[in-house]
């Protein structure tokens, strides 16, 4: 989707679209439009239920005189009530309702005054809304005109375009880029094709760094060497960092991602029905490298951080075993129960060597780890464990300014004891349900961050949506993009 703004008003388009308030007044960017809207409600008034309530759209044959194949209204109730998430639920209301039959919009819709990124944040529910992973498709759906392909946002005094390019279309951006991730089939998606994919960042000033096998077991990294010993795609521990802060040795913010490309569970095999999912186990991945792209897209100041533990979970010959005990880059020893337990053994690796690599002032990590997380929390909230309040209290902040949800879970020094093993130093997951497997792999966790303000992000059942949300259709979300860089926003360099 091609979204540009233009100052000058747009005369063509296959829908133009207007607002109109609860009080049935057309907000739209020029008179001519705003006339013939009007005239249009008059004469609807009698014959529709549509009261531009915030929402509600209507679409029908455009008045003569108005360069458009259809008029599109679209309710804003109150426009001096909505705030950004009602702007962008707009957008993607729009987006909607014309995914698939339409190919071009223009947007004269005339936001309220002291509102100069209403428009913007339309432009980005409408982006996000109308995403559409299509690359392995031959042939179009049937009676199916394709993806939105152009958006022309008339915006008479630029403002709103400012915000876009400077900001919003490098998170829209970011998300949709984890989403595409998501949606590739393990078959094209593995780890070393996942640092190839992650090169795309260098040309945003990001340095990539991919460590492989030899290097790994070179740094001790064993629990995400045994994880990833069944499959011959071979593991890769990326670190992709940003130096946006005006001090470039400032101790940097670190996101961790779990990229497990495909999770069969290993030995303790999943499943058949629904494995296919399982090339989303690197969803926290995603996340990290979306994030990226939207920090170094609008040049954060900040200095950032992202590790990527990536590796494939296969029941080969070589595969780890239940019972076996592995060496983690910490040097503790971890007693194998479940090798679907897999994702805490790598991020254990994963964050210690972040940890003592960079000695961050925070670290957080995103994993789509446990199915326990869902049972409490469902598919709304994502589960947030941390080490530190105020890190804890900085990423509920984030939360409210992104939209993405989160609810803090307990971390407690009596799930320490279930972390002990007979033979080893530490044992995998829980003993048994009574003791929340969420809880045991967050406090198994903790272990490795090293005394560091850490949090850990449980986003399963977060990162793929099974019906249709309103900025986000049937499939990947990208959850954790947004967050991140709410989250980095907070630690920025203040502008001179």
């Amino acid at each position: 989707m091609n979204i540009t703004f233009v100052e000058n008003a747009p005369q063509t388009a296959d829908v133009l679209v207007a607002g109109v308030t609860a009080e049935g007044c057309v907000a739209a960017t020029t008179a001519s439009l705003e006339d013939a809207a009007q005239a249009v409600l008059s004469r609807l008034a009698q014959n529709t239920r549509f009261k531009g309530a915030a929402n509600d759209l209507i679409e029908i044959a455009a008045p003569e005189g108005l360069g458009a194949e259809r008029l599109c209204l679209i309710g804003l109730g109150d426009p001096t009530t909505l705030d950004s998430h009602a702007w962008e639920r707009l957008g993607g209301t729009l987006a909607a309702a014309c995914d698939g039959t339409e190919t071009s919009l223009t947007i004269a819709i005339a936001p309220p005054a002291g509102n100069p990124s209403a428009l913007a944040d339309f432009a980005m529910g409408l982006r996000l809304r109308g995403y559409r992973h299509d690359r392995f498709r031959t042939t179009p759906r049937e009676d199916d005109a394709g993806a939105i392909k152009t958006v022309t946002v008339h915006d008479p005094d630029g403002s709103a375009r400012d915000t876009w390019e400077s900001n919003h279309a490098h998170i829209a951006a970011g998300v949709v880029w984890a989403r595409d991730l998501f949606a590739e089939p393990a078959n094209c998606l593995w780890p070393e094709t996942f640092v190839q994919e992650a090169t795309a960042l260098e040309a945003f000033g990001v340095t990539l760094e991919a460590h492989g096998p030899d290097e790994l077991r070179a740094m001790g990294a064993g629990a995400m060497l045994a994880v990833a010993q069944g499959s011959i795609n071979e593991p890769r521990l990326a670190v992709l960092r940003w130096n946006g802060a005006d001090d470039k040795n400032e101790a940097p913010l670190v996101f961790v991602g779990k990229g497990m490309t495909f999770d069969s569970g290993g030995l303790s095999l999943k499943p058949a029905k629904g494995m296919e999912e399982m090339k989303g186990d690197m969803a926290g991945a995603a996340a990290v490298t979306g994030a990226m792209r939207a920090l170094a897209g609008r040049k954060a100041r900040v200095n950032v951080v992202g590790i990527l533990g990536l590796a494939e979970n296969m029941p080969g010959a070589n595969a780890y075993r239940p019972g076996d005990v592995v060496k983690t880059m910490a040097g503790w020893t971890v007693e194998v129960i479940d090798t679907d337990a897999e994702g805490r053994m790598v991020l254990a690796d994963a964050l210690w060597f972040a940890a003592r690599k960079f000695k961050p002032r925070l670290m957080v990590d995103l994993a789509t780890l446990t199915y326990a997380i869902m049972a409490g929390l469902g598919l709304i909230y994502t589960g947030m464990y941390a080490t530190d309040d105020a890190l804890a209290d900085e990423l509920v902040a984030a939360s409210a300014a992104s939209g993405e949800k989160l609810w803090r879970m307990p971390l407690d020094e009596d799930y320490e004891a279930n972390l002990g093993s007979e033979i080893a130093d530490l044992r995998q997951i829980a003993p048994d349900s009574e003791f929340a497997d969420c809880a045991h792999a967050a406090q198994f966790l903790s272990r490795f961050a090293d005394q560091r303000p850490w949090a850990h992000l449980d986003i399963a059942g977060n990162e793929m949506a099974y019906d249709d949300k309103p900025l986000c259709p049937k499939g990947p979300t990208g959850v954790g993009v947004r967050l991140l860089d709410a989250l980095a926003r907070d630690h920025e360099t203040v502008a001179d």
